[in-house]
């Protein structure tokens, strides 16, 4: 280099937010500065809008991914909510003779395995998606936030044909249509929110703490156990029932079988399970944001 030309100050490259840097004293092209987070790192909604093709180009990846090599293919987003049905009815409906609210058993469970599978398979898929993810993460700049929230896709497609397969056995077991169906729609919505809090917080922690991945699945074990998915809410004795309550996807359970059979919504279950749900993603964003810095260190 020439004694007499001015040295380029190399910009930072970690933490969170971009900006367009000033040109450099050479007068050559403008350089991207990457600054660490303030205190209070805030939602980076034009950097996810930016680079939203390469969200859809994660999530349809860990779709074709999915079923690559696979004997049966999609089939399996139908197998595994059946089964598992065939099994509750057989163990808990026959032999255990656990009520439904005179409701088909069949149908009760299978309705409330549609967003326990969605939310389970999103939080699993989302809390090893980091780690899975090193060159990404070491080589490109771009929102982390979007890592997790294409593992969201695979699952959601399963919970999308599995819900076809609802309303195939509906007919079967005399459940009759009506307009309350409609009200799925938001509600596995909803459950795709609360599991994007749930996988957010998890996919960070993982990144730090490996133990994580050993630990998840105990949790979603008990987390299936205290949500009343092979068992009413009714079952509960009076003063017992708050516990279950405070579990927000027992609200969204609730309002999918009311839906299913044609019963009045619990408006107040929902709209708790909504707040819950809209604290735990708001919650688990601040906390991702403020542990993105140092991703690419320990990843």
């Amino acid at each position: 280099m020439n004694q007499h030309e001015p040295a380029l100050d190399p910009p930072a490259l970690s933490g969170d937010f971009t900006r367009p840097a000033a040109q450099s004293r050479a007068g050559s092209l403008p350089a991207l500065l990457i600054e660490p987070p303030r205190r209070w790192p805030t939602f980076d909604r034009r950097g996810l809008w930016t680079h939203r093709d390469l969200l859809l180009l994660l999530a349809w990846r860990d779709i074709k991914v999915r079923y690559q090599q696979t004997l049966l293919g999609a089939a399996w987003a139908l197998l595994q909510p059946l089964l598992t049905t065939v099994i509750f009815t057989l163990l808990f409906g026959k032999l255990a003779r656990i009520p439904s609210d005179g409701a088909p058993y069949a149908i009760f469970a299978y309705a409330a395995l549609l967003p326990w599978n969605l939310l389970s398979g999103a939080i699993t898929n989302a809390s090893s998606s980091l780690v899975s993810s090193p060159n990404l993460i070491t080589k490109v700049y771009f929102p982390r936030l979007i890592i997790p929230s294409a593992a969201l896709g695979a699952p959601l497609l399963d919970c999308l044909i599995a819900t076809l397969m609802l309303f195939g056995l509906m007919p079967w077991f005399g459940a009759a249509f009506s307009l309350r169906l409609l009200m799925l729609g938001p509600l596995l919505l909803l459950t795709l929110l609360l599991a994007l809090g749930a996988g957010l917080w998890a996919a960070a922690l993982n990144v730090k703490y490996r133990d994580v991945r050993y630990a998840l699945p105990f949790v979603l074990q008990l987390w299936m156990y205290a949500t009343p998915i092979i068992y009413p809410l009714s079952i509960a004795p009076q003063r017992w029932r708050w516990i279950l309550e405070l579990n927000p996807l027992s609200g969204i359970i609730q309002n999918v079988r009311d839906a299913v059979f044609d019963r009045p919504f619990h408006w107040d279950a929902l709209g708790f399970s909504t707040v819950l749900a809209a604290a735990l993603l708001l919650i688990a964003i601040h906390i991702f944001q403020g542990m993105e810095s140092e991703f690419a260190d320990i990843v």
